[in-house]
């Protein structure tokens, strides 16, 4: 059974997940990047271009980040974690990884870890850069990436450099991940197929059928068991 709440740190969310049945699960595309915890380990999940389908055995817990937020916790540019879950050994030393481990082992439990972990990242670290927070919210609405980066003042090369770092990929593909997520809250809403394409951004019905495909793997209407 999957949960989700709202974290103390300012837009993230702690989820936990206990698979019953079939542990086998599908996590979408939708430009964040996770501290997760399973089975005792400490990992984390870069940011995805398509869907990444789950496994294992064991309970999961997480904190996802805003878009863009992670890296500057981690000090690893986003680019290197694209579509990839790797342990935290591999980003921090081993003995922080250690004592890590041992105050999410200590909380009450691993989600309530995580999130005061996370916490004391953000603490620590250098407040969210604001434009990249604006370029998040322009692209969120569906502002063209173009005019986007004439309003936030930054050339095409500078706007995709600081997005590779901070999203893990160029403006344009960050803008598509965040229309396919506006669609799906749309479709998952009751929204017929054809009007989620037009209101979400889509060219038409056609269109969101391809980009759903490319990102997830599946029909949307399979996806959501749904038919239209």
């Amino acid at each position: 059974m999957y949960a989700e709440r709202a974290s103390r740190l300012a837009g993230a969310v702690v989820w936990t997940n206990e698979p019953a049945g079939d542990p086998a699960g599908r996590v979408l595309p939708d430009g964040c990047m996770d501290l997760l915890w399973n089975d005792g380990r400490l990992l984390v999940a870069g940011p995805d271009t398509r869907a990444y389908v789950t496994g294992g055995p064991g309970a999961w817990a997480g904190v996802r980040f805003p878009p863009g937020t992670a890296p500057a916790l981690l000090g690893v540019p986003a680019h290197e974690l694209r579509d990839r879950r790797v342990e935290l050994t591999e980003l921090l030393p081993a003995p922080e990884v250690r004592r890590l481990t041992a105050a999410v082992h200590a909380a009450v439990d691993p989600a309530t870890g995580l999130d005061e972990v996370a916490t004391r990242w953000a603490t620590a670290a250098q407040p969210p850069d604001p434009l990249l927070r604006r370029l998040v919210a322009a692209l969120g609405t569906g502002r063209p990436v173009a005019a986007t980066a004439d309003e936030l003042g930054l050339g095409a090369r500078q706007l995709h450099r600081r997005s590779l770092n901070a999203f893990g990929y160029g403006p344009k593909t960050l803008a598509r991940v965040l229309r396919l997520q506006r669609a799906l809250a749309l479709a998952r809403a009751g929204v017929s197929f054809a009007d989620t394409a037009a209101r979400a951004g889509f060219a038409d019905q056609a269109h969101l059928a391809r980009d759903v495909r490319e990102f997830t793997g599946l029909p949307l209407g399979e996806l959501l068991g749904r038919t239209g």
